[in-house]
């Protein structure tokens, strides 16, 4: 073993090779990590579609199928390979919705709304390829300060504070169970089981839908019941062993090219430069605590490019959904020392497997909705209070600070409240001026899109703060290709199955 004299470092390094049996546990656990997100993101979605439960659970499937490929996609030289996971993002959500109000507005259906939500997708995954693969991420990360990160990320979580006490009241003492569940299972037991460090998420999910169950037989929840799970039985039984539709690109049909495609993919943006943000900020945590070299400018490019790539294939397979890297997985990373690319690399590959068995899907469509709405008030807080953290770094006693943060917050929630119930509407104007109308409808819908444009515009045009002021001294930490080298050459040195020797002084 080689002694690494250094207190946490990981046992498996990032070009480490564990055995296959070992990576592929250690790969199921890394996607364990990210369940809880995966899964409730097509709920979300079918929320707002009103999907039928069997088209749910084939969405579901379709998530984990793309997360796999799109993990893939970043393992290889086309991304930035370092360990991070890609799944699902609810940066688009906020998007996803102004476009199934629009088709809603038009009374056409769910597969509609699945067809111009995934198109949406795929077109605006231009923005990202190019700005990743041909560099000029350089240029626009300039302009991004944590001034700009914080209140686009928050307005991801506070954009959807209507979704959970709702959703809760199906059926309120099933729903304060699985809240009080997560609670107890991330902030208590977790200092004393790794179990619950690793997997308070999930088990909070198992701990709702047991006391679902166990109310629906003892006849404490009656039918009709939003946590009453009768009948579940009779879906999971209808769906195939195994089925290829996870597989197939465009199951619920081409997206006709209109209005809302357009104002949709303009709209999705704004999903986009979330999604971004976001994951910039991933890549440098991640190489930290796998104890890598600072990422460089190449690499956070491909990084993105792979992403932009990623999600014109989830467009292609129709999650309605992009593609991003989980943050989850790097805590894990911290908290398990393993950060090998192999290990990330076999959870992936399970994951293309997997979603194939068409009752995983199935079983996963009946949780139960109090559920579910419990975990949106636990997630969605956290989701906005990772948003603020990025505040650390910003001189917060500077008052030009101070005002665009609160401007950028306020318009990102009080515009959205306006233009939802006025909807801006320039048919009778033209053609042209209807296609405009639309895209500005989707923007000034979308909170994060709100908060981006004021706190980008603001923050690079006012005067009176320095660039460490503004928190920028963060995204100037130096990064070489020489650093890099060095390191995959020491990785490079480690035989199949070898680890680190821990030594804590």
């Amino acid at each position: 073993m080689s002694d690494v004299k250094a207190q946490g470092w990981v046992v498996y390094p990032i070009g480490s090779k564990p055995k296959m049996g070992l990576a592929i546990l250690l790969g199921i656990q890394q996607y364990l990590t990210m369940f809880g997100a995966t899964v409730l993101i097509p709920f979300i979605v079918g929320g707002a579609m009103q999907l039928p439960q069997e088209e749910l659970a084939l969405l579901i499937s379709t998530m984990f199928f793309v997360s796999g490929i799109t993990t893939l996609i970043q393992q290889s030289p086309l991304g930035n390979r370092l360990p991070i996971v890609q799944g699902g993002t609810f940066s688009f959500l906020g998007p996803m919705f102004a476009i199934v109000g629009m088709v809603a507005a038009q009374n056409m259906g769910w597969q509609v709304m699945i067809q111009q939500v995934s198109a949406a997708v795929m077109f605006a995954s231009a923005f990202e390829i190019i700005l990743g693969y041909t560099g000029l991420i350089g240029y626009v990360k300039r302009a991004i300060s944590p001034i700009t990160i914080a209140p686009t990320i928050a307005m991801i979580g506070l954009a959807l504070y209507g979704i959970g006490a709702p959703w809760m009241a199906g059926n309120w003492p099933i729903s304060l169970i699985t809240l009080t569940a997560l609670v107890l299972y991330s902030q208590v037991f977790s200092r004393k089981s790794k179990v619950f460090l690793l997997f308070p998420v999930l088990l909070a999910i198992i701990t709702g839908w047991v006391a679902s169950i166990i109310g629906t037989l003892a006849g404490w929840i009656p039918d009709g019941n939003a946590a009453n799970v009768a009948g579940q039985a009779a879906l999971i039984h209808a769906a195939p062993w195994f089925s290829l539709r996870p597989a197939l690109p465009f199951k619920w049909g081409f997206p006709q090219l209109n209005a809302i495609t357009v104002a949709g993919s303009f709209g999705m943006l704004a999903g986009y430069l979330g999604s971004m943000v976001e994951s910039i900020g991933d890549y440098y945590s991640c190489a930290r605590i796998s104890e890598a070299p600072v990422p460089t400018e190449k690499m956070i490019s491909r990084g993105l490019g792979a992403e932009g790539l990623g999600c014109l294939i989830a467009g292609l397979f129709q999650t309605c959904n992009g593609t991003t890297s989980y943050s989850e997985n790097i805590g894990s990373i911290g908290l398990t020392r393993v950060a090998s690319r192999r290990v990330v690399r076999a959870g992936a590959v399970v994951m293309l497997i997997l979603p194939f068995f068409g009752k995983f899907g199935a079983t996963l469509a009946t949780m139960p909705q109090p559920v579910i709405g419990a975990m949106f008030v636990g997630l969605f807080g956290l989701i906005a209070a990772v948003g603020l953290s990025n505040l650390q770094f910003v001189n917060l006693n500077n008052a030009r600070n101070l005002f665009i943060i609160g401007l950028a917050f306020f318009a990102g929630l009080s515009f959205p409240a306006h233009f939802n119930s006025n909807a801006i509407n320039w048919a009778d104007a033209g053609r042209v001026a209807e296609v405009l109308g639309s895209i500005l409808q989707t923007i000034l819908t979308t909170g994060m899109a709100v908060a981006a444009i004021f706190g980008i515009v603001l923050d690079n045009l006012l005067p009176g703060a320095t660039r460490d002021e503004r928190g920028l001294t963060m995204w100037e930490t130096e990064a070489t290709d020489e650093a890099w080298e060095k390191a995959e050459a020491e990785w490079a040195k480690m035989a199949v199955g070898e680890e680190r020797k821990i030594i804590i002084e």
